[in-house]
């Protein structure tokens, strides 16, 4: 069920709550922060552990930065998760409501569910949605609603095929060369186009703007020191800046940056330090609520 705007405040508060069968965790982006001030804004790290069970770290700007953890159900046998896009909770017209988002298991693309019924009856589940997904470096959801509403998935397969998927599915986009990437994360969502932020595996930080028509368009941001990071996770900050955690699962450490709207080699970034905590499941990803204002990082 969609959510509407003051269900959407609602869902904010559930979500920093905690992640559970009977409640939940997520991610609201608060305060008017910019790339120089973001001491307030909120990222919710959504992640898999390796036993399968999905879990949440509700990380706050602060200066020290800090980190509330929950966990939620076993949805996964160990180990057999892959890669996930955001997941978003969808409330309904009672206590009832849905964590929603895609996940590749071994190589089938999933769209997976959870959450707690109009009965109050706690439920999970997953449906194919098709094989074929193994090697694939991201998977990802976008949604803008406004005066009109625009939704896409993106899949980056290993060789560097970069797919979208619009119109249900039915319209198949696919663009090659970007197998350097090595991972990115959404930070805007726009009526017109949808905007990546991308690490290479030599360490550079580009944007990958990609308009509803026409070629995707590349621009480097920072030339080095970012290919530590297998994951990237974004969130809006304010109304024009990106809340950025990237997670380096060797050393099992999380950082923070405050991200300015994006343009390019002028694009502001400061580092807002590491995050406390250990962070070394396999798998993340932002978790969100359905009614949160759309990306708006570039």
């Amino acid at each position: 069920m969609k959510l509407n705007r003051a269900s959407a405040v609602a869902a904010s508060a559930l979500l920093v709550g905690g992640l559970a069968a009977t409640s939940a965790g997520t991610a609201t982006a608060v305060g008017t922060a910019t790339a120089a001030a973001t001491a307030a804004c909120s990222i919710n790290l959504g992640s898999i552990t390796a036993g399968g069970d999905m879990a949440n770290a509700a990380v706050t700007a602060t200066s020290p930065a800090t980190v509330k953890r929950s966990t939620g159900p076993h949805m996964f046998s160990p180990g057999l998760a892959k890669l996930a896009s955001t997941w978003t909770i969808s409330l309904g017209v009672g206590a009832d409501y849905t964590w929603s988002g895609n996940v590749i298991v071994s190589g089938t693309l999933y769209g997976g569910s959870y959450g707690v019924d109009s009965t109050g009856k706690p439920f999970t589940s997953l449906k194919s949605r098709g094989v074929g997904y193994i090697g694939y470096k991201t998977i990802e959801s976008s949604w803008y609603w406004g005066k009109t509403s625009r939704t896409a998935e993106y899949r980056l397969r290993g060789d560097g095929v970069l797919y979208r998927y619009t119109s249900g599915g039915r319209v198949v986009t696919r663009w090659s060369g970007y197998s350097s990437v090595k991972t990115m994360a959404l930070i805007s969502e726009t009526a017109t186009y949808d905007t990546f932020l991308a690490t290479t595996n030599g360490g550079a930080l580009y944007t990958i703007h990609i308009p509803v028509t026409g070629a995707p368009v590349v621009k480097k941001v920072r030339t080095s020191t970012w290919q530590g990071f297998e994951y990237l996770v974004a969130e809006k900050c304010g109304t024009q800046s990106t809340l950025l955690a990237g997670i380096d699962k060797d050393t099992g450490s999380a950082y923070l940056y405050a991200v300015g709207h994006a343009n390019g080699a002028s694009t502001v970034i400061k580092g807002l330090g590491k995050v406390p905590g250990d962070f070394k499941d396999p798998i993340y990803f932002l978790n969100t609520a359905e009614g949160n204002a759309p990306l708006f990082g570039e």
